[in-house]
Parts: C-alpha cells; structure tokens; sequence
C-alpha cells in the first residue's frame, strides 16, 4: 500500500514538472489589486513607460534621465539619474497630504500588547532615531545591524537608517547570537540595534546577554542600541551601549531626508 502510494505521488510529481504555467486560483484573481488585464497588456508593450508612470507616484527630488539603462546586462540599472528617498516616501509624503493620523500599521504582541501606529507617530519616531543614529557618528554608508523581535522599533529603525542612507542589515530575530556576530563581521556594521529580551512560546530570552557573550570586542562595532521591551536584564557597557529610548529623548526631533541614487542599496 505505502509501495503504491509513493509511486502514485511521484508519478504526480512528475506530471507537475511538465507544466510551465500555473494559473492563479480565480478567487485570488477577483481580490486582486488589479483585475483589469488590459494593465498587463499596456506594461507588455512598454514596459519603460508603464513603469515610469508607476514610478511618478512616489516622490522625487530630482527626476531621471534614463528609465532603464540595459547597456551592460544583467547589470541593468532603473531610474538612472533619479534621485529619492524610501523613507520620506513611506512618511513624509504621507502627513504632507494630510493623512498623517491615518493608522500605518497595526501591532499586536505575543502577550496581548497592541499598539495602533499611525503616520505621524513614526515619522516623528523615525526623524529622531535617525539623529540618534547621526549623534553616534553613523552616516551615509555606514551599516546598521538589526536583531530584534517582531516589535514596531523594527520599523523605526529600518526607516531610520533609510532616512540617512545608512545600510541596514536585518538579521532575523529567530536567529542565533552567532548569526548576529557573523553577519555584523561580514558588513562591518558600526552600529546594531538589539533588544533586552524577546518573548517566545511564553519565554523569555535574554538577547541582549547572548549578544554580548559571543560578541567580544568586534571591531567595527561601535554602538549597540538597546530596545526596553521586556524588562529583562541586560548588562550595558560604557561608552558602547545605550539605551534606545534614552538616546531618542536627547536627540533632535527633525530630521530632513537624504536625497540618494534610485539605485542605492537600503
């Protein structure tokens, strides 16, 4: 029986193999963002221009000069010439159009916390943890770590480093401390942004203590920044480590955003 089985799964295996398209399922098709398949056909025939047209809905400081640059595939380079910014495009566009008590997302936490965070908040949250960052010596260029759990800071800090085009490299919060290590060592990060503790399936696990014990005196590293979330212990060292809502109170509340190349890396 189990014989049979096995050959009857690979035998649809093998079937599957062969076929090259898999329509979507219609129901995705009818909740999909666009039903009109004649989008698709206007894309197909210029795919330049139905992207630059795409592209006009964000804001630029400076507009492009080439839509796309195909001279040295598969270098291909977009929006050549075009200069932008993630972060004020994800924020600052939004409270100029008046939207800014519109919610951007909603959280909830793994013991029951929720937190309703709207444009406005993380823009004003954003402008200062990026003055933190630049009161820390970090500017353009410079890598940013990020380890830590599902928690809105998450977002604050990836908009921040993007705000000041400061790499971030996000490291996910499920991974080992050594992965943190490995992964700042490999970017020569000069700053991360971690956690005291992160709870999971009902426990606590003190990330800040694991950081530490694996990773030594790395060189490049200059700052740690230390989310408050749990309230579990987590030992600070002087002139490296500081607190993140102690360094978001003493910094700056505005921060203008860094016009950078369209392509950029985050």
């Amino acid at each position: 029986m189990a014989e049979t089985t096995s050959q009857a799964v690979e035998q649809e295996i093998g079937e599957l193999l062969e076929i090259e398209r898999f329509d979507p399922p219609e129901g995705f098709v009818a909740d999909a963002l666009i039903t009109d398949m004649s989008q698709h056909e206007r894309a197909a025939e210029d795919p330049q221009g139905w992207w630059a047209q795409q592209a006009r809905a964000l804001h630029w400081f400076e507009d492009w000069d080439t839509v796309l640059d195909d001279s040295n595939p598969p270098f291909y380079k977009w929006f050549v010439g075009g200069k932008l910014n993630a972060s004020y495009n994800c924020l600052d566009r939004h409270v100029e159009a008046g939207i800014g008590g519109r919610v951007a997302f909603h959280w909830r936490g793994e013991e029951g916390e929720d937190r309703d965070v709207t444009y406005e908040k993380l823009h004003r949250d954003v402008q200062r943890f990026a003055n933190a960052l630049k009161a820390r010596g970090i500017g353009k260029g410079d890598v940013v770590g990020i380890y830590l759990p599902m928690i809105p800071e998450v977002v604050v800090a990836m908009l921040a480093c993007a705000r000041i085009s400061a790499p971030h490299n996000v490291v996910f919060g499920g991974f080992s401390a050594e992965s943190v290590k490995e992964r700042m060592e490999f970017s020569d990060a000069k700053a991360l942004v971690t956690v005291d503790g992160a709870r999971r399936k009902g426990k606590t696990a003190p990330i800040k203590q694991q950081v530490d014990e694996v990773m030594g005196d790395l060189a490049s590293l200059e700052t740690i920044f230390v989310v408050e979330h749990t309230g579990a212990e987590a030992p600070m060292r002087d002139g490296r480590d500081v607190w993140f809502h102690e360094a978001m109170e003493a910094a700056d509340p505005e921060c203008a955003a860094e016009p950078v190349d369209a392509e950029r890396p985050l």
